[in-house]
């Protein structure tokens, strides 16, 4: 599936490569890099990055989005996650306009091998001010979720790894695909606190039509204060919820973060 993920990117980029000469707006990007490492008694590395990319033609959107997060405890792998999508939008004004949502999720740790969703969808500006910016988005989807092969042993306890160190014998569960129709509803709230100031809120609801308590929460909490029109400083909080999760994981994964930004 990391083709999937290349393809994305491709398309993103020949997307905002083309029809330079009628282009209205300069391309805009946004990214963001955290890193933390500690040595001595413990010895973590943690590195999350972010990257928005916009570019808009006549009436017509197109963004590129990654979130990305990697983590190690003395040398050992302990997260490896990220998202992509990419969206195209046509404004029937300055306040509505339609889309086309294509998204990718990737996460080692979470029993799911990858989790895929594409359909249309509509946007809304429920509040365009200065100070206070407010989005509304919806998309009706096709959704597939890939599940990791599971390892049993005789009597049918999951093993952590194939052979688990201990039991020999040891049975493997093929991977489980789940392809159903779902919906996503997403709301971003801006707010300029000060002119160097700045704090936003993302939160977005993932659900399957056939299945009720399936459904995927991810949220975003951020400050960033502006060093210079280029940098900025941040931090941020994100919580990613999923209601059924994969057998032997935890329904919630939470992230903090500080982080440099960069606008251009």
């Amino acid at each position: 599936m990391k083709k999937i993920v290349v393809s994305l990117v491709a398309l993103a980029s020949l997307a905002l490569g083309a029809d330079v000469q009628t282009t209205e707006k300069p391309l805009k990007a946004h990214s963001e890099l955290g890193y933390v490492q500690t040595s001595g008694n413990t010895e973590t590395e943690a590195f999350n990055f972010e990257l928005d990319i916009k570019k808009e033609w006549t009436k017509s959107v197109l963004t590129f989005e990654f979130d990305g997060q990697y983590a190690t405890d003395k040398n050992v792998e302990t997260k490896n996650k990220y998202t992509a999508e990419v969206d195209y939008g046509y404004k029937l004004s300055e306040r509505f306009s339609l889309d086309y949502l294509v998204g990718f999720k990737s996460d080692k740790f979470s029993g799911f091998r990858y989790q895929f969703y594409t359909g249309p969808g509509a946007k809304y500006k429920a509040i365009d001010q200065e100070a206070h910016k407010l989005s509304l988005e919806g998309n009706l989807l096709y959704s597939v979720d890939q599940y990791e092969d599971v390892w049993v042993d005789a009597l049918g306890t999951q093993l952590a790894y194939p052979y688990d160190g201990v039991v020999k014998d040891h049975i493997s569960v093929p991977a489980y695909k789940d392809d159903y129709a779902s919906y996503r509803i997403k709301g971003v709230y801006d707010w300029k606190i000060l002119e160097t100031l700045k704090f936003k809120q993302e939160l977005t609801f993932r659900g399957s039509f056939e299945q009720a308590d399936k459904y995927f929460i991810y949220s975003k909490t951020a400050l960033n204060n502006k060093i210079n029109s280029i940098f900025s400083a941040g931090i941020s909080y994100k919580i990613d919820y999923v209601n059924l999760p994969a057998d032997g994981k935890q329904k919630t994964d939470r992230t903090f973060a500080f982080n440099l930004i960069l606008d251009y």
